[in-house]
Parts: C-alpha cells; structure tokens; sequence
C-alpha cells in the first residue's frame, strides 16, 4: 500500500544535512588550495553515484586517486596529462549527469589551474605556497583588520574601531553606510548560522562616536615633497590622506565645487546622507598639509604637463562620472538621460521634478537601483525597470529589495531595441524591447539569451533613464600623452601608469565603474607606492591595542539587521532610511564574530598529502 514518508524520514534529514553543507561550502576560507577543494567536490559527486555504469563508479574513483597523489607530491609529469583523458573518457561515457558534470568539473579545474596542477606536479606544493588567508580581511578591497575592530566594538571602544578601520581606509562613515561589504561573503560564521552583520557594526561605531571627532594617526615630519592628485573621489581623497600623513605635501584638483566624487555627487541622500559623508572629508583634510583646489579641470584650467613639473608625483583619481547612452535610434531625444548624470543633477538640486511622468530604466546595477529610487522620490507616476536576463540584476540584493518595497517593477527578459520619440516634442514617447527566452550558460557561467518569437513590446514612457555604464573623461589626458585604452588610464596592479614616470593611477578610471571601496584600495595602494617611488618607507602608526581573543561557544544566533523605515513613509523624500542598531543588537552581533584572526585561519596542515 502506497503511504506518504513519515514525518523526520531519512530523506527529509539528508535535505538538514545538505542545506548544513551549502552553508559550509559558503564560508569556504580564502587561500585554500584548489585542488583539494575541487577534489571535495568531486567526492560529492562520488557519493552520488548509483554505481549502474562503470565511467562513473570505477572513473572517478580513479579520478580521486590521481588528485591525491598529486595533492601527496608523488605524481609524476605524466599525470596531468593521464588526469585529463580519464576525465575525458568519462565526460564522453557516463550514462547521466553525475558522470559527466563531475569529469566536467575537474577539466574545468585542469584549465583554470594549470599553474596550480604544475606547480604540485613538479614543486611538491601550492603556487607560492598558498595557505588560508583570515576570510574578511582577504575580500575586503582595503584589507581593514575586521575582526580587530569588532572586537573593539565589543568592548564599547567606539573610537578604536573607526581608528582601526582609518589604518586602511580613511572613510569610515561612508562606508558604513554604502559599502557592499565584500567582507562578508566568505565569513565563517555562516559555518554555525549566518555571517556577521560586519556593515551594520561599523555603522553602529560611527553612530555613537561622529567619525570627525576621532583623531587621526600623528603625522611624520614634514618630507618637502609635493603631490598633486587629480580628483577628489574616494581614490583621490584617500590616496592624498596617506600621503599627508607620510608627511608629503598633497594639493588635490576637482572640477566639482566639493570634495567626494561620486559618493556626493553619485550617491543619492537616502543613502548616504552629506552631513555624514562631510566628516569623513573633514578628517581626511585635517590628515596633514592637504590643499583642496575646487572648480579646476585639467585640461581646461591648467594642463596636465605643467603639474607633472610643478609636483615630485601625480595621481590620477578622475573616476568614471560620465554615464553611457546606447547606440540606437533615438538615443538623444529630450528626457532620455544615462543613470549618472540624473543622479548627478539630482544632487545639485537641478533636476525638474517628475510628477505624473511614467519613468522607464534600462540596467540592474547599484547605480539603477539608485536611479530608480530617487525617481520614485521625485514623484514620478511609475518607475519600470527593464533588463535582458537575470544575470544582469548585479546590484545588491538589499537594494533590489527596498526598490520594490518603494514601488519600482521590475520586468526580465527584455532586450532594448530603440527609442520612439514624439514628432512634435521631440521628447521620448516610447521605447521597444524585444522579448527572449533563456539559452545555454557561457563559460563564466553567465546565462545567455536569444529572441523570442514574440513580436517586439511598445512600452509607454515619458522619460527614459538608462543605467547601462559609465566612462571615464580621459580625453585631455590622451592628449598629453597618458596612455588609454577604451576611455581607461593604463595602469598596472602598483596603480604606475606605463611609460610616465613619477604617474601614477587607480580607481574607476582604470578598472572602469565599481565600487567605493574598491576605490578607496586604489588610493591606498598608490599612496604607499608613491611613497616608495619618492625613496620613503613610512610607516603609520594606528596606535590602537586589539582586544584579546577568547573562545566562542559557537551557540547558533540570528543576525542583527539593520531596520528601515516603513517603504510607503520613506519613499516620500530624502531622508535617511536606514535606522540605528540598538546597543542589545550590536553587542550580540559583536559576540558572534568567531575571531578568526587568532582562530581557524592561517595553519596548514603538516603535508599536502594529509587527510
């Protein structure tokens, strides 16, 4: 007789087991050796297996010896190349998925580390002996010492963290407030439950200590050199912070009247309100002997030959501000404007208002969501996102999230076609896209699309934004010799622009747009390398004392969010959204950090062949 599974079957605790397991392979640490996580992965698969055709039940059992011996040391040259045909052999044989994706996967490993597999092979070790690195210190761009700050914060030493944080990166406020916290993507708390809400801490510290209230680092004495840095981005503002407390004497150039770049002039109020990102500039311009030179543009006001003359160095920091149109027929009809420049205009106060107007949005980056949000915020009638695939939604989830709790609608798998214009206005009237259905995946793993048989779809608009990229304005700069690729500053990983000495350059305008503290790494790392290039060696000195690590009972705990106010009050204008962490939420939080620059991180084991 037929029955339903009892309450607490066997499958029902595999499904316990395997969603306990996503969360492990989650908070999988950094550094860790590919061939042995690949190898973990192909045992899954292994476990898989039901054994019906040999390929899969013999193969990749053989598979598994191969890479055990290679991870052991004791392989000779020949096995890479054995390695590859049985996997071959299986992904052509196997009678089901389990075969074929698991010998898939280790091809793929084969071509995405083949310095690693060589290296195994004939130096008996990792590439550059890799070992596990303290998982949000590694993703974060900046590499601020996360768990030190926590911990401070634990201990109600508000002033310490945003000290701590200031050794590597010297906006603190800001990026409590907008930073997409990288951080947390490979914490290991997500081990036990879920990762530290490490964004939600550091907004807390800044909320009880006012970032322009702490002091900064005591600066070096004074080195008579002189920088200038063109642009006062988070790059530029960062790069000329280090370098003034290294003692050299910093003169920053902006065609903007204020300093900030686009977490001013980009970022809406909402967000991030200016008050708050004005004492993160504050601090940083009471760093040293920085001068702040605003409404100048290179090229136009003064060239960029004569400051390479007047100054020991030069850092290009000129961001990626000029937003993107597409190539299509309308494209320069009246409101039809790229996602930066709204928002741009926005901030100036020099936006029209939009009341009654339906607002139609190309893209589904942060810079959309921000878009999409502040047009809600200037009354427009209706806010439609459009994208071509799901993939290409790539802001943060939050973010997404709060635009649909404001009242943006979303609608995939539309690809733009063009613009309909008014004939007596001139103005956008319409805009047509093409509908798709989803295809294969590509080798990043991105899904791919193709038209639909659909006939294409007219959407009613009177007013189009498009968040489709942004560029950088290196045209003055071509000119004079820097060298450019596709709107970008050619400059290597040490931020030094080829065949310019003493030019140095990072941030958006070499990596194209990304994010804040993206940004801020940039600076960071151009500063103490032109320190270097200038015959300097500084150091600076936090002077903040980390608490000691204790043991963590590892209790599962739920994650302190940070609350917002309710969608249908805050959609209403431009105030901050995002409420304060009670001090109960943030002490509990603190607690859960697992401290894992003392504990779990950084030891090997004894050799590569161990179990």
């Amino acid at each position: 007789m037929k029955k339903l599974s009892p309450k607490g079957s066997m499958n029902d605790r595999i499904d316990t087991v395997l969603y306990k397991f996503r969360s492990r392979m989650r908070s999988y640490p950094p550094g860790l050796c590919p061939i042995s996580l690949y190898r973990s992965l192909l045992q899954i698969s292994m476990n898989q297996s039901c054994g019906k055709c040999i390929p899969c039940r013999d193969g990749l059992v053989e598979v598994d010896r191969m890479l055990q011996s290679i991870m052991a040391g004791s392989a000779d040259e020949t096995a890479i190349k054995k390695l590859t045909k049985m996997c071959q052999m299986i992904a052509k044989t196997s009678d089901c998925a389990v075969g074929i994706s698991a010998a898939q996967l280790i091809l793929d490993s084969l071509e995405q580390f083949a310095d690693e597999y060589e290296s195994h092979v004939k130096e008996h070790h990792c590439v550059s002996d890799v070992k596990q690195t303290i998982p949000c210190i590694t993703k974060c761009p900046a590499h601020v010492n996360v768990p030190g700050y926590i911990a401070l914060i634990k201990e109600e030493d508000y002033a310490g963290a945003i000290k701590l944080i200031r050794d590597r990166n010297p906006f603190p406020t800001a990026c409590a407030y907008v930073c997409e916290h990288p951080c947390e993507k490979r914490c290991r708390r997500a081990i036990i439950d879920d990762p530290i809400n490490i964004r939600g801490l550091k907004k807390y510290a800044v909320d009880s200590v006012k970032a322009d209230t702490v002091d900064n680092p005591k600066r070096n004495v004074s080195t008579g050199k002189k920088i200038s840095v063109i642009g006062a981005g988070p790059s530029g503002m960062t790069a000329a912070y280090f370098l003034a407390l290294m003692g050299h004497a910093v003169t920053i150039y902006d065609e903007h009247e204020e300093p900030g770049g686009m977490l001013r002039y980009g970022i809406p109020e909402y967000r991030l309100p200016k008050e708050e990102l004005d004492r993160d500039i504050k601090s940083i311009m009471s760093a040293g002997d920085i001068e702040f030179k605003s409404g100048v543009k290179v090229g136009r006001d003064i060239t960029f030959e004569q400051l390479r003359k007047d100054s020991d160095a030069v850092y290009l920091a000129i961001g990626a501000q000029i937003g993107n149109r597409m190539p299509v027929d309308g494209a320069d009809a009246g409101n039809v404007i790229p996602a930066a420049d709204f928002l741009q205009l926005v901030s100036k106060g020099e936006m029209k208002d939009l009341s009654g107007k339906r607002v139609a949005l190309i893209g589904g980056g942060n810079v959309a969501m921000d878009a999409a949000r502040t047009a809600v915020r200037m009354n427009a009638k209706t806010v439609h996102v459009f994208t071509r695939k799901r993939d290409d939604y790539t802001a943060v989830q939050e973010e997404i999230v709060d635009a649909m709790q404001e009242g943006v609608r979303f609608r995939t798998l539309l690809s733009f076609l063009n613009i309909e214009t008014d004939k007596e206005s001139g103005d956008v009237s319409a805009i047509w896209l093409q509908p798709e259905i989803v295809g294969e995946y590509d080798e990043k793993g991105m899904m791919t699309t193709e038209h639909s048989s659909n006939y294409p779809y007219r959407f009613v608009c009177d007013y189009l934004i498009l968040a489709v990229g942004q560029r950088s304005d290196t045209l003055s700069f071509e000119t004079e010799g820097v060298p450019t690729e596709r709107s970008r500053i050619l400059a290597n990983e040490e931020c030094i622009v080829s065949d310019m000495e003493g030019v140095f350059s990072g941030g958006d305008c070499v990596t194209g747009p990304s994010t804040a503290i993206n940004a801020i790494a940039a600076g960071q790392v151009a500063a103490f390398n032109i320190d270097e290039y200038l015959g300097y060696h500084h150091k600076i000195n936090t002077d903040v004392e980390i608490p000691v690590a204790l043991p963590n009972p590892c209790i599962p705990t739920g994650r302190a969010e940070i609350e917002k106010r309710d969608p249908y009050e805050r959609k209403e204008g431009f105030d901050e959204v995002e409420l304060p962490m009670t001090y109960e939420e943030a002490m509990r939080e603190s607690g859960r950090c697992l401290r894992c620059d003392h504990h779990g991180c950084g030891v090997l084991k004894g050799g590569r062949g161990d179990e």
